[in-house]
């Protein structure tokens, strides 16, 4: 393991931000991870754990030694009849792992096809997307106890998953590093299309009965048509959660606001398009300095070139309060902001 001095993170991070780390390193193992962690201790720094960097958001330099999780691998661990439990290194890419089980002819995670990010982050979001959400297909995650070295496996019952939530975001913040995780797949596909736009264009794609690699390029297609690729102008995806009102409020604000959508979240609970409400407050395409709201998708928050993390983080505010302003609704960030405060302290 190799451990670098003042390294820019700018390449590390989907926003594309220019902010250094104090130290740096690649962990490509689980013994890695052991060994990073007694440097932090003896050097008494606290640490960053970074992923794919594409939902975090930084403000400032760290003082800190950053983890970049690159631990690799794919395998199978089990098959019973036409289930399939499929491991992956928590470095892999999300969507190389997506690739990988349709290659093999697995299905389960097609429908989050394309979503950036590396494979153990997937379940400390839950990430999701069109009707499917990682809980739906987790078996189980292997980690490492920082303050002990010891590696715990999670299952669903230990993982306490939510909306874009787990244990991971909440009590055991800044507890455990995640090095592999395990899912549950299939051999055989049972189709989901009825989120969104994918059964209007896997029609259009000429597929009546579609496979589950038809509903990957599906998916694919939808996310190319309406989201900025990171390569060419920074962002991190979904800024803002969609909100989750009771049908009480929901129905008083539908009187005021006729076009207003609203999806049922559970039996008193309405999910509301946080993107409906960004561009109704007149945010969409807005441009301030050198970052702004993305032209197509309201929901995203985008660097032209040059912006700073306090650049977007003020801009994410103005957007917030405009909104509870005008609809009585707090926009909650999806996206995780790293600054001093969020390190994990040995």
């Amino acid at each position: 393991m190799k451990i670098q001095e003042n390294i820019s993170l700018k390449a590390y991070n989907t926003f594309g931000i220019d902010v250094k780390a104090k130290f740096f390193t690649e962990i490509r193992s689980k013994e890695d991870v052991l060994e990073a962690i007694t440097f932090a201790k003896n050097a008494e720094l606290p640490i960053l754990i970074l992923g794919g960097g594409s939902n975090v958001l930084f403000t400032s330099d760290l003082e800190a030694l950053v983890l970049k999780i690159n631990i690799e691998g794919i395998g199978q661990i089990k098959q019973v009849n036409n289930k399939v439990i499929l491991a992956a290194g928590a470095g892999v890419i999300w969507h190389d792992f997506v690739l990988y089980s349709l290659e093999h002819n697995l299905a389960g995670i097609e429908n989050l096809s394309l979503i950036p990010g590396t494979v153990g982050a997937a379940p400390m979001q839950n990430i999701g997307a069109y009707g499917v959400e990682i809980k739906a297909v987790f078996h189980s995650l292997e980690a490492i106890e920082i303050s002990t070295g010891i590696s715990k496996t999670f299952f669903p019952k230990d993982v306490n998953f939510g909306y874009r939530e787990s244990v991971f975001k909440k009590d055991l913040k800044g507890k455990y590093i995640i090095y592999k995780v395990n899912f549950n797949l299939s051999t055989s596909h049972e189709p989901n299309i009825s989120y969104g736009d994918i059964q209007k264009v896997l029609e259009e794609m000429n597929h009546a009965s579609p496979t589950a690699k038809n509903i990957s390029e599906a998916v694919i297609s939808i996310r190319q048509s309406k989201l900025p690729d990171p390569k060419f102008i920074g962002n991190a995806g979904s800024f803002f959660k969609n909100p989750i009102i009771t049908t009480e409020i929901y129905n008083e604000l539908k009187h005021t606001y006729p076009a207003l959508p609203g999806y049922p979240n559970g039996p008193s609970h309405i999910k509301i398009p946080a993107a409906f409400l960004i561009e109704n407050t007149g945010w969409k395409g807005k441009k301030i300095g050198k970052v702004g709201v993305h032209d197509k998708q309201p929901l995203v928050l985008v660097n032209h070139g040059g912006g700073k993390g306090k650049d977007i983080l003020e801009l994410s505010q103005k957007i917030q309060l405009d909104v509870q302003n005008k609809f009585g609704i707090f926009l909650e960030r999806e996206v995780n902001l790293i600054n001093d405060k969020s390190l994990i302290h040995l």
